[in-house]
């Protein structure tokens, strides 16, 4: 008789929950990362306000970034949040 193994779904969402963390860790790093370059830049050039035609066209490109990582972060937490609510002895 072959035995068959259960699936731990609690296993796969702590697992899933836990590389999503990470993931949230990471890319809040790049993001103050990528704030600080901004910075950088800004004062490099001089200009600090996005809507003068000699804004440096790097900082435009660090903003982007660093406003999509947010965007991902912001995502990613509510997945986590999802998932804390499905399984609330993970929380």
């Amino acid at each position: 008789m072959k035995y068959r193994r259960h699936f731990n779904t609690y296993g796969l969402a702590a697992r899933e929950a836990a590389q999503i963390e990470i993931a949230i860790a990471k890319f809040d790093r790049s993001a103050k990362l990528l704030d600080c370059d901004v910075v950088i830049e800004e004062q490099r050039t001089g200009i600090s306000d996005p809507t003068q035609p000699g804004y440096s066209i790097l900082a435009v490109t660090l903003a982007a970034r660093r406003n999509n990582l947010r965007a991902t972060v912001s995502a990613l937490e509510q997945r986590l949040a999802k998932l804390q609510a499905e399984q609330p002895e993970m929380a």
